[in-house]
């Protein structure tokens, strides 16, 4: 969640900040209007039970009985006060939750996807002298990708891996791990799960227009959409020592996604499925060094995709396609001849402390005031999407797939289809 004071003080500075996240700012006016009733209950309330405190130490020692009288009298207005700033409390609460964080002044203003900035491109794509297959098709042919038994088995939009396929998916989660913790990561291996304050907490709601989260009906768990859920959850609620910031982890899970919007063309396959593999980066520091830690998960993206030697571009997100979370977040997209287009394989965001405040994670600065961390995220890869531009990039002409040199000694081989 954002500041509450930021609110209060520059309703107008947060009015512009959240309209250009496509937020209508007249959220601000009706949070305003029930935080003012709010504190005016709040204020009666803690006048009322003063009172009653005090009444409470003098009731003994009156024989006439009037304080006995007056203390029943108190203790009913109090309990219907506590009613009326529950309900304010609960009000407000809900709509402080719709609020998105505010963009950084840096990021390029836009309404959707289409206003996103190319920053660069990388590496060279691959020239074939045969009409390349798209992956589902090479998956299909090698024996490594089964989606009709995915969709008996589960449903539409899950599949299986197989033989060289399962090899592929665990070299590229070494592959990653091995290399964050050369970079000073701790490496975890996640629950799938989370309680509802985690991926509340985190942004990860279960309805609206951002849904994600599979809720299990009868508890208070969701399956996580990602790593960077249970991650946050490892610090919730301490005060972290200041000379331990920044802290890295990299967390490999499964990922749930219910994924119910229309994509079109590109969602077939692989590409934009129920539930796949990934390793995430998350890193917990001091709000002064987020912008700093945001290039470096970046460039440590775009060393994973280069050792993999697959062509790819960096993108930044306008403000319309920024998500509630972020402040700031770039894409890599990777070549995938099978569409002739790129497609996403890796993202990474700054949170600031709206994550944060949610889940009550913070530091002591050097004056030992306590204040919020910064939360940042990263994709550093995601299986699914991963196979989908090797199978695309490195397919032969005999229908074979070459696997990247930084993935053979993982995987035994040389080639998949040999």
């Amino acid at each position: 969640m954002i500041d509450v004071n930021l609110i209060r003080q520059e309703p107008e500075k947060v009015k512009e900040g959240i309209a250009k996240k496509k937020t209508d700012p007249k959220l601000v006016d009706k949070f305003l209007r029930l935080d003012e009733k709010w504190r005016k209950v709040s204020e009666s309330l803690g006048g009322l039970q003063a009172e009653q405190n005090k009444i409470s130490k003098e009731i003994a020692r009156d024989k006439s009985g009037h304080l006995l009288s007056q203390a029943q009298i108190l203790k009913k207005r109090i309990e219907e006060i506590k009613e009326e700033e529950k309900d304010l409390r609960d009000k407000r609460e809900a709509v402080l939750n719709e609020f998105p964080n505010l963009p950084l002044e840096e990021v390029p203003v836009g309404k959707d996807e289409s206003e996103n900035v190319v920053l660069r491109e990388v590496g060279k794509k691959p020239e074939f002298d045969f009409k390349p297959k798209d992956h589902l098709e090479l998956g299909e042919d090698l024996g490594i990708i089964d989606f009709e038994t995915g969709a008996k088995v589960v449903g539409s939009g899950f599949y299986y891996l197989k033989n060289d396929g399962v090899l592929l998916e665990l070299a590229l989660v070494r592959y990653a791990f091995d290399f964050l913790a050369k970079q000073g990561f701790t490496l975890w291996l996640t629950p799938d799960m989370a309680r509802e304050r985690f991926y509340l907490g985190t942004g990860y709601a279960p309805r609206g227009p951002e849904a994600q989260t599979y809720v299990i009906e009868n508890s208070d768990l969701g399956l996580i959409a990602t790593a960077e859920v249970s991650l946050a959850g490892v610090h919730a609620d301490e005060t972290l020592p200041v000379e331990d910031l920044p802290r890295r982890y990299a967390g490999y899970s499964h990922c749930f996604r219910q994924e119910s919007g229309g994509y079109g063309k590109y969602s077939k396959g692989l590409y934009r499925v129920h539930q796949f593999t990934k390793v995430e980066m998350f890193v917990f520091t001091k709000p002064d060094d987020s912008p700093k830690m945001h290039e470096e998960l970046l460039k440590i993206e775009e060393e994973l995709w280069q050792g993999l030697e697959i062509p790819y571009r960096v993108l930044e997100m306008c403000t319309g396609d920024l998500g509630a979370q972020a402040v700031r977040k770039f894409d890599l997209e990777a070549w995938m001849p099978g569409r002739g287009d790129w497609g996403e394989v890796t993202s990474t965001s700054n949170t600031t402390d709206y994550q944060a405040r949610r889940l009550g994670i913070k530091f002591k600065n050097d004056l030992g005031k306590s204040e919020f961390v910064h939360t940042l995220n990263g994709t550093a890869i995601a299986t699914s999407r991963a196979i989908v531009a090797i199978l695309e990039n490195y397919q032969t002409k005999d229908g074979t797939v070459k696997i990247p040199k930084a993935l053979q000694d993982y995987v035994g081989k040389k080639e998949i289809g040999k």
